[in-house]
């Protein structure tokens, strides 16, 4: 009997091999049975367990934008119901010591709004500029949200007590701004603007301040102190700040001003 040549074996059984292997192929399914079902990707379905829109029932109030010697501040309010549940800065200044300043003053901002739930808020050492910003935007996003509440509902609420900030909300019945005459002073020109409500002043802040060199250290110093003092007082009847008696004065002067033309 003839002898198969070594070589044509190797090549049958190869080819034997190959046959085998196409033939398992045939038979994998066409799609993985997961994929086939649609089921999502653990990743992504932890993703969407985590995003999404906010809590249902709250709303969202963006401020004024508030421009400061070292860039505009912006804040938005989050409001379920009567209560203010998030305060963040959508804009505060930034760049060089800005930046450290924005760092340390907006998160301290953030959360005394949420604990205070008014404007009533104390501005942060080393950061005037910004927490003035702060509070005049936040000011302007609590009004926003008093005009969207519901008829003799406040929203968001303000504490029961008299406020001390220099600019509480008004309550109930609407408001009027007034401008007093601006009051010349040896360091420069101090004007005043108050918002009064049912003849009480809610608001009062300082539209011109003497400022450059010692006079904005003094300008920083006293202002925030006398709005506060005119709106604890109701009256120009306030104390003078010390080491700013000149500001202290124009201050007084031009907030009676505004006092007279507002009916007393």
């Amino acid at each position: 009997m003839r002898k198969s040549h070594p070589i044509r074996r190797v090549v049958l059984a190869g080819a034997a091999t190959v046959s085998g292997i196409v033939l398992l192929l045939s038979l994998k399914p066409a799609s993985d049975p997961a994929s086939a079902a649609g089921a999502a990707p653990p990743a992504a379905a932890q993703e969407s367990a985590q995003g999404g829109a906010q809590a249902a029932g709250t709303t969202s109030f963006t401020g004024d934008a508030t421009q400061t010697q070292y860039g505009a501040v912006q804040v938005r309010i989050t409001v379920d119901g009567t209560k203010i549940t998030k305060s963040e800065a959508v804009k505060a200044p930034q760049g060089g010591t800005s930046t450290e300043k924005t760092n340390l003053a907006v998160p301290k901002l953030n959360a005394a709004v949420v604990a205070q739930q008014s404007p009533d808020i104390d501005t942060v050492s080393g950061a005037t500029y910004t927490s003035e910003g702060y509070k005049k935007s936040l000011q302007s996003a609590i009004d926003k949200a008093n005009a969207a509440a519901p008829p003799q509902s406040a929203q968001p609420s303000q504490p029961s007590q008299p406020s001390q900030s220099a600019s509480a909300p008004a309550q109930g019945a609407a408001s009027k701004t007034v401008t007093g005459t601006v009051a010349q002073t040896q360091y420069g020109p101090v004007q005043v603007r108050i918002t009064v409500s049912n003849g009480k002043i809610t608001k009062a802040e300082a539209v011109q301040a003497p400022s450059g060199g010692q006079s904005t250290q003094k300008t920083e110093l006293s202002v925030p102190k006398l709005n506060a003092a005119a709106v604890a007082a109701g009256s120009a009847d306030i104390d003078s700040v010390s080491g700013a008696t000149y500001t202290s004065a124009g201050y007084k002067k031009s907030l009676q001003s505004a006092l007279d033309q507002a009916g007393g």
